[in-house]
């Protein structure tokens, strides 16, 4: 069973935003997660991760001159855990209906509320064995896309049994992709080296 880990809390077809469940828990930049629009399943690579006050324009300030370990400044201000949230964004790389698996922007962004899931190893494996998402996240509106391209190729090698095979076929497809940005290539190559 996937690990639930937070709700969509704003939705776009390309792009959507989560709210995690646990304040300074969100899931490692470039991890799978699936979310849903009623029995479209929709899969993402998180490509940012906030944690901030939940009313826009306030500020949290710092409490912890007289304390010894930031885990005394949560003890001794309890409603720090309810003045404060942790968000994380999503580049949508793909959906699947039923058995069918696409590597292209679904129909309709997911559904405001809906469950976000970390995705297994199996379905990270699964979806990885064709590359085509990887023109959805270099076209990305993320900051920085490389970096996210780098950790979501090396977050994907560790599903794979033969991580270095696996990196070596993301590399040539990116030389590809990038074949006109030399430079480029060459620093998510140099993140991603098996």
């Amino acid at each position: 069973m996937s690990e639930k880990i937070g709700e969509v809390i704003e939705a776009g077809t390309a792009a959507f935003l989560a709210e995690c469940y646990e304040l300074h828990s969100p899931p490692p930049l470039g991890s799978f997660v699936k979310t849903s629009d009623g029995d479209v399943v929709i899969y993402g690579v998180v490509c940012n991760a906030a944690t901030a006050s939940v009313e826009p324009g306030r500020r949290p300030i710092a409490r912890g001159k007289d304390e010894a370990r930031e885990e005394d400044i949560y003890r001794q201000n309890p409603q720090l855990s309810k003045l404060l949230r942790t968000t994380f964004d999503m580049t949508v790389i793909g959906h699947s209906h039923g058995s069918e698996l696409h590597q292209y922007l679904p129909p309709r962004p997911p559904r405001v509320h809906a469950f976000v899931y970390i995705c297994e190893r199996d379905e990270v494996c699964r979806f990885t064995r064709s590359l085509d998402f990887l023109t959805l996240l270099l076209n990305a509106r993320t900051v920085p896309p490389d970096e996210v391209i780098s950790a979501c190729l090396l977050h994907a090698s560790s599903a794979h049994d033969d991580s270095r095979t696996f990196l070596v076929k993301a590399g040539k497809e990116l030389a590809v992709l990038l074949g006109r940005e030399l430079n480029r290539l060459n620093a998510v190559l140099a993140r991603i080296k098996p």
